[in-house]
């Protein structure tokens, strides 16, 4: 069996094939460790899905949230139990794959994936899928599982089809003690000035990720965000250590999963958690998933019964999360209409910050939330006619048409592609005060 892709979805399918006692290839086009745009932080859904035994390297235990709305409004919530840990990336990716190989999994680094091949002079057999490197090599396996991305070969070749993109953008900014000992323990959310986009700030150690996101096709604006966010909080002065961007897309609800005995998980079957942009959590479930159903796609003796094991894996990841999933775009829709509504709901409404406390630790999901919880039930479903007898509220079809314009990128990367590219430029320009994390009124 061939895994494709080393990031927190493939290595977790690598994971869960080799312990079940197949053979696992683990293909990664880059060398590990390496970096990826992402805030790092590991919910309860995520903590939950690890390998038995995994010590996550924690650089910090969040126990308060400061919301704010577009740098106004800003309030603290805190709580005695940790919500949520913060890892890097790097480091946390590196011991998802250590534990892959313990378990028995190979990993081959520097190996791009060229294109997969299910016909033809390169497969033997209909038992068989033909994984063709850049380098001409070609590996057969009874069963492959694309984790590479979500613009990687392995998607395209199942027929992954995006309905959302969105635009994400981070530094990575080293702080002196007295600042990051302001930011211990505690992240901010900011609900950002266009529709559907917010910031972040999570500290780590001695250093801060700040971050973006909002919908492609915002690029410049997007670049903009994440340079006042920058300035606002006082630290322009101190010089990013890495700048990034990275494009963010959720997959269509009829979008395949599966194609003959090929299997996607993770970004590249667009796996995304569509408000938040949260998608570590997804990654590990789906490449758990993904590797256990491998494993049965893989011993299959024949098309009908591959086939057979292909759907059930799509039945496991669309009744769980698919229905998370289809909430997220629910939510997404209100706080991009409405995100001064959100904000003051999640802030001063008790039972909202606990069903926040409670999502993020892993005691509950939002999908179940609105499915078991009357009274969520009905604030959505309220919230939902609000906005459809609305009018004039936000820019049309953001969320809704919009997102699916535009597939090739036009109109973005013409004016905007360096804000997509390695070098955002934030933390640039003159000084910007002391660096020292705002103080705001707490809520308890």
């Amino acid at each position: 069996m061939v895994v494709v892709g080393a990031g927190p979805a493939g290595a977790s399918a690598a994971y869960a094939a080799a312990v079940a006692g197949r053979r696992v290839l683990l293909l990664e086009k880059a060398e590990l460790p390496r970096y990826k745009t992402c805030g790092g932080g590991i919910i309860g859904p995520s903590r939950d899905s690890l390998p038995p035994g995994f010590e996550l390297p924690l650089q910090d235990r969040v126990h308060a949230v400061t919301f704010s709305l577009e740098g106004r409004f800003a309030r603290t919530r805190r709580s005695r139990r940790m919500l949520f840990g913060l890892v890097n990336r790097p480091e946390f990716d590196a011991r998802l794959v250590e534990h892959a190989q313990k378990a028995g999994a190979q990993l081959r680094t520097g190996a791009a994936v060229s294109r997969v091949e299910q016909h033809g002079p390169a497969v033997p057999d209909r038992r068989t899928v033909a994984v063709v490197l850049a380098d001409g090599e070609t590996v057969l396996a009874r069963a492959v599982v694309g984790a590479d991305g979500s613009a990687g070969r392995i998607g395209a070749h199942v027929g992954v089809r995006m309905g959302q993109v969105d635009l994400g953008l981070e530094a990575e900014i080293p702080v002196p003690p007295s600042v990051a000992e302001d930011w211990k323990g505690r992240v901010l959310i900011d609900w950002g000035p266009m529709p559907g986009s917010y910031g972040w700030v999570f500290p780590k150690g001695d250093t801060l990720t700040v971050g973006v996101i909002s919908a492609r096709g915002e690029g410049a604006a997007t670049k903009r965000y994440l340079e006042d966010f920058v300035a606002r909080l006082g630290l322009a002065g101190f010089e990013p250590s890495i700048s990034s961007g990275h494009l963010t897309r959720c997959r269509t609800d009829d979008s395949p999963l599966s194609r003959g005995r090929v299997l996607v998980c993770g970004d590249a079957a667009g796996l995304l958690e569509p408000w938040t942009r949260e998608g570590i959590s997804y990654a590990l479930r789906s490449g758990r998933l993904a590797g256990e159903w491998a494993v049965r796609v893989a011993e299959a003796a024949d098309a009908v019964d591959a086939r057979r094991q292909a759907l059930n894996y799509a039945f496991a990841i669309k009744a769980g999360l698919g229905v998370e999933m289809a909430v997220g775009r629910r939510m997404l829709s209100v706080f991009e209409r409405r995100p001064g509504l959100l904000h003051a709901v999640i802030t001063g409404v008790r039972p909202a910050w606990k069903a926040f406390a409670d999502i993020t630790r892993g005691a509950a999901t939002l999908g179940g939330m609105v499915r078991s919880n009357g009274l969520a039930r009905r604030a959505l479903e309220l919230l939902d006619k609000r906005m459809d007898t609305e009018s004039g509220v936000g820019p049309a079809g953001r969320g809704v048409s919009r997102r699916g314009e535009d597939e090739s990128g036009t109109g973005e990367d013409a004016g905007t592609g360096a804000a997509v590219g390695a070098e955002t430029g934030a933390g640039d320009g003159a000084g910007g005060g002391a660096g020292v994390a705002p103080k705001e009124p707490e809520a308890s």
